[in-house]
């Protein structure tokens, strides 16, 4: 005899959809956890999911479901959270370089074989090192890691961490990297520099020597089962002996031509009915740029398009001109591309890249010689 179904499924299933709306999302566990006690005995295999579904969910106090008993480390005197969790995930794959791709590809594979390690007597890669200039995708590589293993990123808070009280900074980092160790996730030291500087500068005091003797301690001993990943801005203030930590060290670069006019691509496909032309325009006119400052460039041109009732290929022209720091050669290809994609005239490439429309009508007929 089947157990007769509960009258209120329905007024659960609108309650539930109304709380997701406003993404309150403790709400929504809460809710959850109260529909799987309802449906314990009319629908044993749902309660079941739903439990499942609880234990596998992050929540504010504790990234997974299961260790909810375990709240995140705090500072001892300011109280503040010594790590916050970053649910910013993204599933859209990173623009990297051929060298990073296939040594994240493997790092990804590892995990999934990890089986396949142990019974060798080998683990999956447990630390990696992200160095690079500012905005060339450290972070959202993290961030893309964490989503692609299914595990939550936790980030060490700095500022938290820094204590006023020097000898409590070392308590704070053990805390940190206890507190991940014991956790299933991703953690990520951003700034690691701050923490981890050369011993030999006589500019550092003690105190903030130890530091690096308490971070090599507690990396040392971090276990297969998670994944560690630091990134610095700047690779020459880390003490040498943090380097020989890291069983991966990755070095991040100012994007190339190709990966600017994809990544300008993604960013304007979804606002321009045809981003073709402008894709490789930008990619010559923001040669040098990191992504950071090519999305918010991108974002900035939206934004004056919608407040001026303009057509965005016009505030794109705005960050062609405003962004010319080329070479004579590469304001010259640029010139070409604007008039030989039919984006703007001759003359109006001439205003804008300062090239001689000799020199343009020159271009173009090598690139018309070239293609007959």
């Amino acid at each position: 005899m089947h157990s007769k179904e509960p009258k209120d499924l329905s007024n659960d299933y609108l309650q539930l959809a109304r709380i997701a709306m406003t993404g309150r999302a403790q709400d929504i566990q809460f809710l959850v956890h109260r529909a799987s006690k309802d449906y314990k005995d009319s629908n044993p295999k749902l309660a079941t999911e739903l439990i499942s579904l609880l234990r596998e969910s992050p929540t504010r106090t504790s990234p997974l479901r299961k260790q909810a008993e375990a709240p995140l480390p705090v500072d001892v005197d300011s109280r503040l959270q010594l790590l916050r969790i970053d649910h910013s995930f993204t599933e859209d794959k990173p623009q990297f370089s051929l060298h990073i791709e296939n040594a994240i590809t493997q790092l990804l594979s590892e995990r999934r074989n990890e089986k396949a390690l142990l019974k060798l007597g080998l683990h999956p890669t447990k630390s990696i090192l992200f160095t690079g200039p500012p905005g060339v995708g450290k972070t959202l590589s993290a961030k893309w890691i964490a989503s692609q293993l299914k595990r939550p990123l936790l980030v060490l808070d700095l500022a938290a961490v820094m204590s006023s009280y020097l000898g409590r900074t070392g308590n704070n980092i053990r805390f940190v990297l206890d507190y991940a160790k014991q956790t299933e996730c991703v953690l990520l030291l951003d700034e690691l520099d701050a923490i981890a500087k050369r011993r030999d500068d006589n500019s550092e005091v003690g105190e903030l020597k130890r530091l690096v003797t308490v971070l090599l301690q507690e990396i040392d001993d971090w276990p297969p089962s998670g994944l560690l990943i630091a990134a610095t801005n700047h690779p020459d203030l880390l003490d040498p002996a943090i380097w020989r930590r890291f069983e991966l060290v990755l070095n991040f670069s100012i994007p190339s031509q190709e990966q600017i006019k994809n990544f300008v691509s993604e960013l304007l496909t979804p606002h321009m009915d045809d981003p073709k032309p402008w894709d490789m325009i930008l990619s010559l006119a923001l040669t040098g740029k990191s992504y950071s400052d090519i999305e918010k460039l991108i974002i900035q041109a939206r934004k004056a398009s919608a407040m001026s009732n303009r057509h965005i290929e016009e505030e794109l022209i705005a960050i062609v001109q405003n962004n010319l720091e080329l070479s004579r050669a590469q304001r010259a290809e640029l010139a070409f591309e604007l008039s030989n994609r039919g984006t703007v005239s001759q003359r109006r490439a001439q205003e804008i890249t300062g090239v001689a429309r000799e020199t343009i009508r020159k271009q173009n007929q090598k690139g018309k010689q070239k293609n007959g």
